[in-house]
């Protein structure tokens, strides 16, 4: 009787010793879902305006590659193109391709993703996995600028400080960084410097109508 006894007690507590590994390992495995959970449009739109997409990546362990691949290849989603286009051109967990990579950040600039088309104009003018081509890189950064991206209108004003480009399009970058809002003081100081050169290159009455929007 009392080995009967006994053997129900171990029992017991093994029943409950399962039970409780059991819940730790569901408790476990719902916290390692929720911290690979795919991104939000707004959220990876912000990781990629910080430059931490990439680095998003791999602190997720890459477990997100397969998610990120649909999104871009079959939903066609622009933030996810320029994602995965980057993914491809750094070789940031799945195998470098540097073509098929500029293909995806090509296809993310065709949708008009700021951070896309001035991410290929910069790569133009620098020669970044593509030959220099000051022309194309205007073509892509003035995109960019025109939908107030502040890296582009800058960079956009130092090719047209070192002589590249049309005077005829000096006005219209001139206005979009007069109208430009910052709370960065070094950064601040940098647009009223590229406004200042650049207010040397036009006459004055043109400055003037350009302080008052009227590109």
């Amino acid at each position: 009787m009392k080995i009967i006894i006994v053997q129900r007690g171990i029992m017991q507590r093994l029943i409950l010793a399962i039970v409780f590994i059991s819940a730790n390992l569901f408790n476990a495995s719902a916290a390692e879902l929720t911290a690979v959970q795919i991104y939000s449009d707004n959220v990876l739109l912000d990781l990629i305006k910080e430059n931490k997409h990439l680095s998003q990546v791999v602190i997720d362990d890459c477990q997100l590659v397969q998610d990120i691949e649909a999104r871009a290849v079959k939903s066609k989603m622009p933030s996810y193109q320029f994602l995965w286009g980057d993914m491809l051109a750094y070789g940031v967990c799945v195998k470098k391709d540097v073509p098929l990579g500029l293909h995806f950040m090509q296809a993310s600039a065709d949708q008009g993703l700021s951070e896309a088309l001035e991410q290929m104009g910069r790569y133009y003018h620098i020669g970044k996995f593509v030959q220099v081509d000051v022309n194309q890189a205007i073509i892509f950064l003035k995109e960019s600028a025109a939908l107030n991206n502040l890296k582009a209108q800058l960079r956009l004003a130092d090719i047209y400080l070192a002589g590249e480009g049309s005077p005829l399009d000096f006005p219209q970058l001139y206005v979009q960084l007069h109208q430009s809002v910052t709370d960065d003081k070094k950064q601040h100081k940098n647009i009223a410097m590229h406004l200042a050169k650049l207010a040397d290159k036009m006459p004055e009455r043109v400055v003037n109508a350009a302080k008052k929007g009227k590109y």
